[in-house]
């Protein structure tokens, strides 16, 4: 069965920072699609990630400091539950869908460990950025989530809103999906499809990047990057 004609889930955080290693989680959003693609479950957290939100960060998902104190719950129980709705997900194998996904899960995998919870299968995700990549390697100009949206007609409203960019990832990929019929196959087959796809993109965008800067080194580790080194704090 392919991943398009069952049920699937969506999956995305906004978070303290673009480092995905160090980002605490301010929003976390798991919408639940029917095979047919409509709405059946909707999970929502704000959380007070125990630290300062950046002010940057604060611009992009309107969360603020104060907010996340005054309204968000404790991190490590937001973590926990987030963590149970994923793995049970994967337990049953629903395939989640997250846009740049390595993101989203190495924040939650370094939040897990953060909080000692045990880390997420991680199996099978489906990341229409890495599809994309992929299915229009010579694409020209931004991959954002909005920019592809708009390219498929997606509509995406309150974006870097992580319910709506949740919802917008998932109809995203049924467009891509859509217009390129080779992507209909078993999640669990396109999920280790991307991982190959991954590390082949990082180590051509390496490549072109060390042209100029020599030292440069771009991580294809999917769907999560690997732990940093111990000197680094790892996670």
């Amino acid at each position: 069965m392919t991943w398009s004609s069952s049920a699937r889930a969506a999956f995305d955080l906004e978070t303290t920072g673009r480092n995905s290693r160090a980002a605490r989680i301010v929003t976390a959003s798991i919408v639940v699609l029917a095979a047919d693609g409509s709405v059946a479950s909707e999970h929502e957290w704000l959380a007070d990630p125990g630290v300062e939100i950046p002010e940057e960060a604060s611009q992009v998902h309107g969360v603020t400091t104060e907010k996340a104190r005054a309204e968000g719950r404790p991190a490590a129980d937001v973590v926990a539950e987030v963590a149970a709705v994923l793995q049970g997900l994967f337990n049953d194998g629903v395939p989640v869908v997250a846009f740049n996904a390595a993101y989203d899960f190495t924040v939650m995998a370094a939040e897990c460990a953060r909080h000692g919870l045990p880390q997420l299968t991680r199996f099978p995700v489906l990341d229409p950025y890495v599809i994309n990549k992929q299915v229009e390697r010579y694409r020209k100009g931004k991959r954002t989530l909005g920019a592809l949206c708009e390219q498929y007609g997606v509509v995406l409203r309150d974006a870097h809103t992580s319910a709506a960019d949740a919802l917008a990832a998932a109809q995203l990929l049924d467009a891509m999906a859509s217009r390129f019929p080779e992507l209909n196959k078993p999640a669990t087959a396109l999920h280790r499809s991307q991982v190959d796809w991954s590390l082949e993109q990082a180590a051509d965008f390496q490549s072109y990047l060390r042209r100029t800067k020599p030292a440069a080194v771009v991580e294809g580790d999917w769907p999560v990057l690997a732990p940093a080194d111990a000197s680094r704090g790892g996670f």
